[in-house]
């Protein structure tokens, strides 16, 4: 549509001021972008769960796989307790790219000892791996007790099941399933195959897998830029709960017999 135009101003999430966000293309998941920082409506939509449920991100210890948009810049920016992995199997699992900075993870098998992190992010990731059972098992471990994974994934069939489109063989060689979808990675000018398409049954296919539990945010808001297709933020909170002792029952007084009410 050449003469598709849709330009709105409004407060931007990620980079937290006034801005416009404009879009002319119909495609607004990749195109409807923050004039300021060049943030899609999915960052827009993570920053905002992320910013009312955990505003103190900025002092927490997170690890981001497979970054590379502005809400990744954001993070790096913003939290001295982040870091970022890349799926990075020409150098060792676990060591550092010695020029370009991310640690080498399979998010299937990670290298990080356990509850190393209050924060785990995720954006578009989850549909390219192929054993997501393993990754949000990982993911919990990772975590500390009460941390949190928020993530961005695609639920292309909403309301019908989730469906596998790519397996690996025992050789690792990939089985298509279904005519192969590929989507940008920076890591590889082939691209990312997508391994599942998933639907509304994915909290719970991660709670199962993970053990923890999983709430799906929907959220449109043209005044924050939100507002296109697969935007939904999903959010899986590890078990931990919060230390509320301190309180003392009060020492209840002596009861009298009935024979004393009578008689007393």
């Amino acid at each position: 549509m050449a003469d598709f135009r849709l330009q709105v101003d409004g407060f931007c999430p990620v980079c937290e001021q006034q801005a416009s966000f404009l879009a002319t293309d119909p495609w607004l998941r990749d195109h409807f972008l923050c004039q300021s920082c060049n943030a899609q409506p999915r960052e827009r939509a993570l920053f905002s769960v992320l910013a009312q449920l955990r505003p103190d991100w900025r002092g927490l210890a997170i690890h981001e796989s497979s970054p590379g948009t502005a809400a990744s810049r954001r993070l790096a920016d913003q939290a001295p307790g982040y870091r970022f992995s890349q799926y990075d199997p020409s150098i060792p699992w676990g060591s550092v790219h010695p020029t370009g900075g991310w640690r080498a993870e399979d998010l299937e098998a990670q290298t990080f000892a356990d509850e190393s992190f209050d924060l785990v992010v995720t954006q578009d990731v989850m549909e390219h791996v192929f054993a997501p059972d393993l990754a949000v098992a990982e993911i919990a471990r990772t975590l500390k007790p009460g941390g949190m994974h928020i993530c961005t994934v695609p639920i292309v069939n909403k309301e019908k099941p989730s469906v596998r489109r790519a397996a690996r063989n025992a050789d690792g060689s990939v089985r298509h399933l279904l005519e192969p979808v590929y989507h940008g990675n920076p890591m590889d000018p082939n691209g990312s195959l997508v391994t599942i398409d998933w639907g509304y049954d994915i909290a719970a296919y991660w709670d199962a897998a993970s053990g923890m539990s999983t709430t799906i945010w929907t959220i449109e808001d043209l005044g924050r830029g939100i507002q296109a297709e697969y935007i939904e933020v999903l959010v899986s909170r590890k078990a931990g709960l919060p230390d509320l002792s301190g309180d003392v029952r009060p020492t209840a007084a002596p009861r009298r017999s009935l024979l004393g009410k009578l008689f007393g």
